[in-house]
């Protein structure tokens, strides 16, 4: 199948990112951003912008009708996941290939739940640096997209159709025929540096060199290595080398996004990281107690 008809929703950082990429190679009414009525008002009476340009994009609430999208790519946080399926009813037809970029290992399988397994691509983004403040977002890195089949070793028909629809429109992106252990290895990624990040209300500078927050943001991982044996994964240190090497290329300026949250007031996304890993640790026995901190330390911060 060709790839023609795109839809995104979530226009936060990731949403931002690849939707203005993907406006510049594409007809204007073959990409759509879907999102509700207040917010849409909001995005055109004060425009969004990428690294200073002004993003052009054709908006869509979840009740109009439209053609069915070809690729779906769900960007929104974890917390507005529930409200995203509902929102893309719409959208989805019988062949839609649907991406999710959340962060975390269980969207897939919450969205599959509602529209089919079948339609799912694991995914990861990863190795992307940027920063969103308002309705400004800027970037050094755009990292990549990183997809593939749940089933391990299998490369599908809808693989191969994002694949090429990728390759056509410039987005860097990896396929991979070991998402599930990808998509822990990124886990356990997000559960170091953005946690560790938003503690010390820092940016990547700070986990890129020797010190307290690396780490507290190293032993927090591990603790995710001794989980994934445990969950059959069986992450090793070689993988925690390789998202090290990862993180070693964003911009030191940069800051991950709970960390961009806390610091707006947001709600973070921690009960996705260490709440997970705590849920996980009381479940197999094991002792996690950087996580454990963690945990304490950024709900502390929340509530003052």
């Amino acid at each position: 199948m060709e790839i023609k008809k795109v839809s995104i929703i979530g226009l936060g950082a990731l949403g931002i990112l690849f939707g203005h990429h993907l406006s510049r190679k594409m007809p204007k009414a073959d990409l759509r951003i879907i999102a509700d009525r207040d917010r849409i008002t909001k995005y055109k009476n004060e425009h969004v912008y990428c690294n200073g340009e002004r993003c052009d994009f054709t908006y869509l609430t979840p009740d109009e009708r439209c053609e069915p999208a070809d690729l779906l790519i769900f960007t929104v946080k974890y917390n507005g996941l529930k409200d995203a399926i509902q929102a893309v009813k719409n959208h989805i037809g019988d062949q839609t290939i649907i991406l999710s970029a959340l962060n975390g290992i269980s969207s897939e399988a919450v969205i599959g739940q509602a529209y089919g397994h079948e339609k799912i691509l694991y995914c990861v983004a990863q190795g992307m640096d940027a920063v969103k403040v308002g309705n400004q977002l800027t970037y050094d890195h755009m990292g990549m997209l990183c997809f593939g089949e749940q089933e391990p070793g299998f490369i599908s028909e809808n693989v191969n159709s994002v694949a090429a629809f990728f390759e056509k429109m410039a987005v860097p992106y990896e396929v991979d025929t070991n998402m599930v252990k990808r998509q822990w290895g990124k886990f356990m990624l997000n559960v170091g540096v953005n946690q560790t990040v938003a503690v010390f209300q820092s940016n990547y500078g700070e986990i890129q060199r020797e010190g307290e927050a690396r780490e507290m943001m190293i032993a927090a991982m591990r603790e995710v290595i001794t989980l994934s044996e445990r969950a059959g994964i069986h992450l090793t240190e070689a993988d925690l080398a390789y998202w090290l090497r990862v993180l070693a290329t964003l911009s030191p300026d940069g800051k991950p996004s709970m960390a961009q949250d806390v610091e707006a007031r947001r709600p973070s996304e921690v009960e996705l990281f260490s709440g997970t890993v705590l849920k996980m640790a009381d479940k197999y026995g094991i002792s996690t107690p950087i996580n454990k901190e963690l945990y304490h330390r950024i709900n502390l911060i929340e509530s003052i």
